[in-house]
């Protein structure tokens, strides 16, 4: 089944709020094995509303709107509902008793224009809503569903678990489709789609190969869409086959992201970190400490920006900078060997590189990285030159730093 998502909000299409409804719907479709055919989004009008509606119900078979529900009159979501489907409002008893519910239950006064809330269009199915005011609407139009929600991402998260999806689930009969995510780091897409060529081209109709790549990483995924339960097992086959045409380059599977591997590795070995960052200004300590726990394993770092920095707290010899500079070899690794020394880890990363746009030469180019690793038995540093654009690069030194990281750990 065919699935059309329609957001709704100027705040949208000017870049005030990020759409993350969207995201987040066509993920739980997809795992019961719904397919989301486009995603639209239109501005508070209630001729584009219409237009969008319209357009959406000759593409697919179901069509999810959210948005435009609230109680203020900039909500005109419902009311255009109401005149598309030719309907009219009138109270809902199960609604209005849940909203003067909702507000006894926070001793608050309920007001005239929330006690509106329980006002629906006669011809829909209400969907309770459990997180706010504004209740979904269900409605069956020429052989098509059209579901309207609120845009409140944790009221439309709610009724999408508890009301919608059930719902549609026992509406249609839906495919299997499984995803399959393999991670992998230093190697592009090109290069990649290089190596697996012939186990593409080999894959049967039902799956489909996509290429993500973001700053630092190459996402595979594969698709298998079937009826047949089996496919989940045909699909797992297929990439038991692909893992070792890649092997030297796969950190991780599905949601798996490095800093939890990392976390993971060093937890288990009972082994403790600490960086010592130039280029990346703090980035991969970011990383690390957005995770709960990681003072577990991690001890702190030195954002060594300026020179100085790297010679009063990181005692790189004032020698080494003035004949290597700041992006070498010799200096990174002076850097992971005194953050480790000094913090008394078992290991440690040390960064610094041309993160550019500006500040290039000849010689150290912008999008060149010296990165140091500092492990229980050895101190070695790894070159590495990428592009021109600063936060990717940025991001690129964090990624390649912490996949080196994970590499010498698993082999220790």
């Amino acid at each position: 089944m065919n699935v059309e998502i329609i957001t709704i909000g100027d705040e949208l299409l000017i870049g005030q709020v990020i759409d993350t409804n969207s995201a987040w719907m066509a993920q739980e479709l997809n795992k019961f094995g719904f397919y989301v055919y486009q995603r639209t989004a239109v501005g508070d009008s209630a001729a584009h509303i219409v237009k969008a509606i319209n357009e959406a119900i000759k593409r697919v078979d179901i069509v999810l709107i959210t948005g435009g529900l609230g109680p203020t009159k900039d909500d005109i979501t419902k009311h255009t509902l109401c005149k598309y489907f030719k309907s009219k409002l009138v109270v809902n008893k199960v609604v209005l008793n849940d909203i003067k519910k909702m507000f006894k239950d926070r001793h608050r006064v309920v007001s005239p224009v929330n006690l509106k809330q329980a006002e629906v269009p006669d011809n829909c199915i209400c969907i309770r809503n459990k997180n706010g005011t504004a209740p979904g609407m269900w409605f069956h139009h020429k052989n098509k569903i059209i579901v309207s929600m609120p845009g409140v991402p944790y009221e439309m998260k709610g009724m999408m678990t508890d009301g919608v999806l059930p719902r549609l689930k026992k509406t249609f009969i839906t495919p299997h489709i499984v995803h399959s995510t393999i991670l992998t780091q230093g190697i592009g897409e090109s290069t990649l789609a290089e190596m697996i060529e012939k186990w593409e081209d080999a894959l049967p109709p039902n799956m489909k190969l996509a290429y993500l790549p973001a700053p630092g990483m190459v996402r595979l995924r594969l698709t298998a869409i079937d009826h047949d339960k089996k496919i989940k097992g045909l699909a797992a086959s297929q990439i038991k086959k692909l893992k070792p045409l890649i092997s030297k380059y796969i950190y991780g599977e599905g949601d798996d992201n490095l800093p939890e591997l990392i976390a993971t590795l060093l937890v288990k070995k009972k082994k403790t970190l600490s960086l010592a960052e130039s280029c990346t200004g703090g980035y991969i300590s970011h990383l690390i400490t957005s995770m709960p726990g990681c003072s577990a394993f991690y001890l702190g770092s030195v954002i060594s920006y300026d020179n100085f920095i790297k010679e009063r707290f990181l005692d790189v010899p004032a020698g080494v900078l003035k004949k290597h500079g700041a992006v070498s070899e010799e200096t990174v690794t002076y850097m992971a060997k005194n953050i480790k020394k000094k913090f008394k880890t078992d290991y440690a990363i040390a960064t610094s590189g041309v993160a550019g746009p500006s500040g290039g030469t000849d010689e150290k180019p912008v999008g060149l990285v010296w990165i140091g690793i500092a492990t229980p038995t050895k101190v070695f540093a790894k070159k590495i030159q990428y592009g021109t654009d600063r936060m990717r690069n940025i991001h690129v030194f964090s990624q390649t730093a912490l996949n080196m990281l994970r590499l010498e750990i698993e082999s220790e």
